[in-house]
């Protein structure tokens, strides 16, 4: 906790130079978001006002949360449940400010980002969880590492969970039930959470779920190439062996120099 406090802090202290800046590049970020995402429901489009000048105004929008009432920082975004469909969002690195992304229980589909620590590196939370998001979980994740809380239940993914997440030791919150995982679960995420956060994803294995099975050494074809005979040589050769065969059967003395090998010789 204390070096949350300081990390804390010093995130304060290096931003607050920047205000100015920070402030319009939030707002592109949010723009951005909105431009990017499919809105059936119409909440971001009759909230979201980008034509008002006011300050702080962005802090009024759905599902925004700013670090001051009085300045257009994003703290959280926060869009869980609103229906909103789509692609991850783009435009999320311009709001440098942020530490907790929720976009749980929606529509959105296809790949995380696989740079996504670049995109928002000072995450504390992220909830992808009842999506249909698909493809691996980007192992990119594993430099995020103030994430305290990671919710990836309920997609669609695929492949291992990245061995590199035992390097996230501030989670107190992990879930990846519900996808279409496999392969061995990370070592310190099998003692820290339970099997009900594995739950559902046919192929993982290891601790705490059942043990994975035994490695099966695969015997693989060799392939022996041989080298081909072209037409020309493959006739000579036919040939030369009927011609040689006919002469050996008819006249063994032209080929039988020792009285000991003629013995040898046998007529058919």
């Amino acid at each position: 906790m204390a070096d949350d406090t300081k990390f804390l802090l010093l995130f304060l202290l290096l931003n607050s130079s920047t205000l100015c800046f920070s402030t319009e590049q939030d707002i592109q970020c949010l723009k951005s978001v909105q431009q990017s995402v499919t809105d059936p429901n119409g909440v971001l489009k009759s909230s979201w006002n980008f034509e008002n000048n006011t300050v702080a105004f962005i802090c009024r929008f759905t599902g925004v949360e700013c670090w001051h009432p009085d300045e257009d920082r994003v703290l959280s975004l926060r869009l869980g449940n609103l229906g909103l469909e789509g692609p991850f969002p783009r435009g999320l690195q311009y709001c440098t400010s942020m530490m907790n992304l929720d976009l749980s229980n929606n529509n959105f589909e296809g790949p995380i980002p696989a740079n996504i620590s670049r995109e928002v590196p000072y995450l504390t939370s992220l909830d992808l969880s009842y999506n249909s998001f698909s493809g691996s979980i980007p192992q990119n994740i594993s430099n995020m590492t103030y994430l305290n809380v990671l919710s990836l239940q309920h997609n669609q993914f695929i492949g291992e969970i990245p061995r590199k997440f035992n390097l996230l030791t501030r989670l107190s919150e992990f879930n990846v039930a519900e996808n279409l995982l496999s392969g061995p679960i990370p070592s310190l995420l099998a003692v820290r959470f339970s099997a009900s956060n594995f739950a559902g994803n046919q192929g993982l294995c290891g601790s705490p779920l059942d043990d994975c099975p035994p490695s099966k050494r695969r015997w693989r074809p060799v392939r022996i190439r041989l080298h081909k005979l072209n037409n020309q040589s493959s006739i000579g050769a036919a040939v030369g062996f009927v011609v040689g065969f006919v002469a050996a059967f008819y006249f063994p003395h032209c080929f039988v120099c020792s009285e000991r090998l003629r013995a040898y010789v046998v007529r058919i």
